[in-house]
């Protein structure tokens, strides 16, 4: 599902894996290098994925969904609303899980497993669940995880 008119990029030692749908008609797609997209993702642009990410299998990630403000049309008829998608360097999503339009996923995160992500995840988090919550970041004067319980 790769058109002319948006960019298709594969960055250098990424690996797409088998029965996987990249779809570029609404937006760019571009994964950086050492990337890997696991077996049987979906990517509809608009994404950016960066230099290391890593998703595990059957990973859903959609830069737009289908517009519904006019109540009187059905959605296919209507504008998509486009929001790009970014995921940053080192960050993996596990299996199962959805990224939702408008997402940004800052560096070196880690999303759970059939998690569901509709908002920001700021950079060393590691989030879970649908929605997706963070429940732990990297402190870098401990040097290690920690919940974020035990912030408050």
């Amino acid at each position: 599902d790769v058109f002319p008119w948006n960019q298709f990029i594969v960055g250098k030692n990424s690996l797409i894996e088998d029965f996987t749908t990249i779809n570029n008609g609404a937006g760019h797609v571009i994964i950086g290098n050492n990337a890997r997209v696991g077996i049987g993702s979906v990517i509809i642009g608009p994404v950016r994925l960066g230099d290391k990410v890593g998703l595990g299998q059957h990973v859903f990630i959609s830069g737009f969904n289908h517009g519904y403000k006019d109540a009187t049309q059905n959605s296919k008829y209507q504008a998509l609303d486009k929001r790009a998608v970014v995921i940053e360097e080192d960050s993996h999503i596990g299996a199962n899980s959805v990224v939702l339009a408008g997402v940004h996923i800052g560096k070196r995160c880690q999303i759970g497993a059939g998690s569901v992500v509709t908002k920001d995840i700021p950079d060393y988090s590691i989030a879970v669940g649908n929605p997706a919550k963070v429940i732990k970041r990297y402190d870098f004067e401990k040097k290690e995880w920690v919940s974020i319980s035990k912030n408050k």
